[in-house]
């Protein structure tokens, strides 16, 4: 206008803007077309930690990390050559104490307007959303990792509430869960149980995630699920993801334990017919044995018949093997409920029933652990019983622990040649002639029940030392 109202109203517009950028939390800042920066706003002191005079006359580069100015150049180009449009760029900027934050920069292109003459730059500290998606990257590529490497089947589950109830939907399955079943991620996700598993299966799955919500905790539990592969049983473990203080997600961890499920229903068909065998042999072959033992006792009596002492030998002999046999039927049996138990009180009460004559005694550590004491009394009696029988009546035996996670009774006898010492735990082994050979397989059956191992090697003073290995993930043979 010709008139001179112009220059008042950019006067106005100028103290308009300068007051706007002022009192915003951004950061204002013009640079010239060569990076030099010709204005910046009060917020500098507060997110950067300059007073404005110190950066004005400087060029923007100076303060920008060397491996962002690239990135930062190539935007102020391409707001140049735009003319009316906008960029924004990531770069780390230098603070006052020498430390660099992270500043997201909008670039606006102003040349041509007569109340700023440059480029405006609308700027803010981003450093802690940086260091949040750095953190949830690292999170992100660790739940990738878990997810693409774990040997375990994970499934992820969709909660969504709704007005009458809660819908399941499938999110996405591990790469082990896919292969595991031949179900994919594409076939399901999005679907709910009954979908993919049909209204049987899927209900029964379904029943479970309720639970899981309801309880808003983990929880774990054993299904039967047929899929493609033929694998029926599994044991899972479900968890809720809780976001906001409501469960928005599932997360599922299963493992096939279809070969154990099969393994434990055919040792209880084992254990019923070892029950049946415990049961003839105690009402049909004890019983005549008892009346044998009974008449042959009186007639030593009544006669000095030099056959009688043999035959009441052998007749003790034959009850010795029945009572060892029935012990071996009924002690191997897989250990159902357990007791916490304190190892000075049960080698105290297992030595008490033994005759160790003039043998000794010592416990090194006193443990507390797991255990079925009635089955566990057996072990060590018989362990003991065998120190003695072997060592003689003066041996010493000693007890503790081993690496935290097991047992020792080892005594200073003779020990065990180290070509004999996996044979004496197989049935009917025995290094003297009245024997039965039962004893170390008894224990090692009631250890195998407990799910330990039991092994044989050297004593410190020469002897045998039984070694009983309590690691939950032994192997067994």
């Amino acid at each position: 206008m010709k008139d001179g109202t112009a220059p008042v109203e950019n006067h106005e517009a100028a103290a308009w803007y300068r007051t706007l950028v002022e009192e915003v939390n951004d950061l204002a800042t013009v640079i010239d077309t060569d990076g030099t920066i010709t204005y910046v706003s009060p917020a500098v002191t507060r997110i950067l930690g300059y007073d404005p005079d110190e950066l004005i006359g400087h060029e923007g580069y100076e303060f920008v990390h060397p491996d962002d100015r690239e990135r930062n150049a190539e935007a102020v180009e391409a707001v140049l050559a735009d003319g009316t449009g906008s960029e924004t760029v990531e770069v780390r900027f230098k603070h006052a104490d020498g430390s660099w934050r992270w500043i997201e920069a909008t670039m606006r292109n102003r040349l041509e307007n007569d109340v700023i003459d440059g480029i405006l730059l609308s700027s803010r500290d981003i450093t802690d959303r940086k260091a949040y998606e750095r953190q949830a990257q690292k999170l992100a590529d660790e739940y990738e990792a878990l997810l693409h490497n774990v040997e375990d089947a994970i499934f992820l589950v969709d909660v969504e509430e709704g007005e009458e109830e809660i819908r399941f939907e499938f999110e996405r399955l591990s790469p082990s869960y896919e292969e595991q079943t031949g179900i994919t991620t594409e076939e399901v996700q999005g679907r709910t149980p009954r979908d993919v598993f049909g209204e049987e299966q899927g209900a029964g799955l379904e029943a479970n995630y309720h639970r899981c919500v309801n309880a808003g905790t983990s929880i774990s539990y054993q299904e039967e699920l047929e899929v493609d592969e033929g694998a029926r049983f599994w044991h899972t473990k479900l968890a809720p993801v809780v976001s906001d203080g409501e469960i928005t997600r599932l997360v599922g961890i299963t493992r096939n334990v279809t070969d154990r499920v099969e393994r434990e229903r055919r040792l209880r068909q084992q254990n019923q017919r070892l029950d049946e065998f415990a049961t003839v042999i105690s009402h049909d072959l004890r019983n005549p044995l008892n009346v044998a033992q009974g008449r042959a006792t009186l007639l030593a009596e009544e006669t000095g018949n030099d056959h009688l002492e043999p035959l009441l030998n052998a007749l003790d002999r034959m009850e010795a093997i029945v009572e060892d046999t029935l012990t071996l039927a009924r002690e191997g049996n897989t250990i159902t409920e357990t007791e916490q138990i304190r190892l000075t009180d049960l080698v105290g009460k297992c030595w008490s029933t033994v005759d160790t004559g003039d043998a000794t005694i010592e416990i090194v550590d006193d443990v507390e652990f797991q255990g079925d004491s009635e089955r566990l009394r057996h072990v060590f009696e018989n362990l003991f019983r065998n120190a003695v029988e072997h060592g003689g009546s003066d041996v010493n035996v000693r007890v503790g622990s081993v690496g935290g996670n097991g047992i020792y009774v080892e005594d200073d006898g003779p020990g065990v040649p180290v070509d004999e010492r996996e044979a004496v735990f197989e049935v009917g082994y025995s290094s003297t002639t009245d024997g039965t050979g039962f004893g170390l397989t008894i224990i090692n059956r009631i250890v195998e029940a407990h799910g330990w191992k039991l092994s044989l090697t050297d004593g410190e003073e020469g002897g045998a030392r039984f070694e009983i290995d309590m690691s939950e993930d032994v192997e067994l043979p």
